[in-house]
């Protein structure tokens, strides 16, 4: 006689599984929109809201973020806001010129870059303590992008093109935003941008040792090996007297650094220092005349604000492809470090960013950037930990920051046109040091060894290979990882914890009870064509290893996100070989968008619904009932 098992059985009325009528295309649809898209179903409140007018305020303020935090501004943050705007205006300053110099473009247009974006984002940014500037990585990738050569024969061009790669960084992200596309930028990893940051940290070092040395003549190329071997072939145009000055340059700002991370309260201290190095710098340089002792300086800096750079943008088919590539890899690259950066910082204070809103304010930030004399701008890590010791309240420390920018612009430019180059390399060093973590490699060393190896890829392959090529890898390496995870699913052995109702892990909790007669299995992610072949041959794996008979195999699909054909066909296969062994399959708990697939596809009805159940311990008690009450056939 067959056994037979009847939910019923161990079931009580409202208990059992729910085979409602399977909803529509059209609301699957949506709901699997809303839920990749608005995961945060951020319109639900202002939905809710009768009032169409207060509906109105809140719509603008939600896609316009100065709306909801400027009508509740007071003076006690003005007071804070002013000091960190100050603050960071002095960062800002060297900072704009060294990587301006990074990406082997006039000077003032690192100054430009940090006028016009701060404003925009003031506007836009959903993040109170982020203040946006030039970053060093994009500032290399530019400069390898378009090469070294064209920088210095044919510089106009270079620039312009600088400007149209801008714009297409803004465009990209800004519709990545608009989309709500964020999901891409998570393939950037945390391991991936760490082990990226540092890779790039090593190869700037190892660039400024031209600056460091006074080198007339240096490589094109960014790998270590290719700028040690020009080092050393060129070792005959070492001046000591630039060493010396980079060498104390050095020294002063990693003593500032010191004294920030010793007395933390001090962090105004490691803040002033770019500045300092700068203004005694150009002290010296024009009380020596620095030039006629090989130190060579950034030269003439005119005053005036951003002029306009619409009309210099260039489409020209002919550098289209180096144009989109710089702007899309570096707009991905800006976009993960800079709402990384974000959301670290508003942790720290309990508070939440946006990742949507932030693509945008980004996007619209380059796009009028390109417009103005600006180059690629976001989030650096530098400025904004100083805007955040320096106790920042809301994003008008940008707007400061922007005013002071103006007057530097308007009036105090040309003095900073005796800035030692020597200098400029001493603050990139000091800056790029920061950025090499390595507590944090060998933290994911102990972790997890894979995202070490993540982390590591983009290290050397930046390192020895190219920025791209390092980021190429190091992505490669995390969605094969990702593949990893989908083609070999995790499947557990489950018992029951002693005296009570749950089942958990045998291996992780060894004194978890086996009963004898069934196997209770867990499948713990999505089931279908990538990994169904793995599912069927480590389910009968587990019925094999079993060293008593089995009548009954129990699969807990609560973990099971999703399922397609292929996984519904593997699950029938699987049935089939264990009915020919006399082994009855059970289903328990298929969530709902499961269960619905599995009615369309009439899984259900070749399963049985008497072989569904709600839970694990009512399935238990069903087989358990039909163990000592049924015989198996003669």
């Amino acid at each position: 006689m067959e056994n037979t098992i009847t939910s019923s059985t161990s079931s009580p009325k409202g208990r059992g599984v729910n085979f409602s009528t399977p909803r529509g295309f059209g609301s699957k649809f949506k709901t699997k929109c809303k839920e990749t898209f608005f995961p945060d179903d951020p319109f639900k409140p202002i939905s809710q809201e009768p009032n169409r007018l207060i509906k109105t305020k809140k719509l603008l303020e939600y896609f316009v973020p100065i709306f909801e935090w400027l009508p509740k501004y007071d003076m006690q943050k003005l007071k804070y806001d002013v000091l960190a705007g100050i603050t960071i205006t002095s960062l800002a300053v060297p900072q704009g010129i060294s990587y301006a110099k990074l990406a082997s473009i006039p000077p003032i247009i690192g100054l430009y870059s940090s006028f016009v974006p701060p404003f925009v984002y003031a506007v836009f940014g959903s993040s109170n303590n982020l203040a946006v500037g030039t970053v060093a990585a994009c500032s290399l990738l530019i400069a390898e992008t378009f090469g070294e050569e064209m920088s210095k024969n044919e510089p106009e061009l270079y620039l312009h093109l600088i400007f149209t790669a801008t714009l297409i960084t803004g465009l990209f992200q800004f519709a990545m935003g608009f989309l709500r596309l964020g999901i891409l930028v998570d393939f950037l990893s945390h391991s991936t941008i760490t082990g990226f940051m540092g890779g790039t940290a090593i190869i700037i070092l190892l660039q400024q040792l031209k600056g460091i040395f006074g080198l007339v003549h240096f490589t094109h190329k960014t790998d270590v090996v290719s700028v040690l071997h020009s080092i050393l072939d060129n070792r005959a145009e070492f001046k000591w007297q630039s060493t010396l000055a980079g060498v104390c340059f050095l020294v002063f700002l990693q003593s500032t650094r010191y004294i920030k991370q010793k007395y933390p309260k001090l962090f105004w201290v490691s803040a002033m220092g770019p500045m300092v190095v700068v203004v005694v710098g150009c002290v010296v340089a024009y009380l020596v005349k620095g030039t006629a002792h090989g130190i060579a300086t950034v030269g003439p800096l005119k005053k005036g604000l951003n002029p306009p750079s619409i009309q210099l943008l260039n489409f020209d088919s002919k550098y289209l492809g180096m144009v989109f590539k710089a702007g899309i890899v570096t707009g991905l690259i800006a976009l993960a470090e800079g709402i990384a950066i974000g959301r670290s910082f508003a942790v720290m204070k309990n508070e939440q960013t946006d990742g949507n809103k932030e693509m945008i304010a980004f996007g619209l930030m380059n796009v009028i950037g390109s417009f103005t004399s600006c180059y690629l701008t976001t989030g650096p890590f530098s400025k904004t930990a100083v805007n955040y010791n320096a106790g920042t309240k809301t994003p008008m420390s940008n707007v400061v920051m922007g005013v002071c920018m103006m007057l530097i612009l308007l009036f105090l430019a040309p003095l900073f046109s005796y800035t030692p180059l020597v200098g400029l390399s001493a603050i990139i060093m000091s800056a790029m040091l920061g950025l090499i973590n390595y507590e944090e490699m060998y933290h994911l060393f102990k972790v997890d060894k894979f995202d070490f190896l993540v982390c590591m890829s983009a290290f050397f392959g930046v390192s020895f290979l190219s920025m791209d090529y390092g980021l190429i890898i190091s992505v490669g390496f995390s969605i094969v990882r990702a593949l990893l995870y989908v083609a070999r699913p995790s499947t557990c052995k489950l018992g029951r914890i002693p005296n009570s109702v749950m089942f958990r892990d045998i291996e992780q909790y060894p004194a978890s009870e086996e009963m004898l007669g069934y196997i209770i299995l867990q499948l713990g992610s999505p089931v279908f064509f990538a990994n169904s072949t793995y599912v069927r041959e480590r389910i009968l794996r587990w019925i094999r290893d079993e060293p008593e008979a089995i009548e009954f195999l129990l699969l807990d699909l609560s973990g099971v996100s999703t399922i397609d054909m292929t996984g519904m066909e593997t699950l029938l296969e699987v049935q089939r070989i264990l009915g020919s062994k006399s082994i009855k399959m059970v289903i328990i708990n298929p969530r709902f968008e499961v269960l619905e697939k599995m009615m369309l596809a009439h899984f259900v009805d070749k399963i049985g619904k008497e072989y569904m159940f709600l839970s694990i311990d009512d399935a238990v008690q069903a087989c358990r009932f039909n163990l000592t009450t049924t015989k198996p056939e003669p």
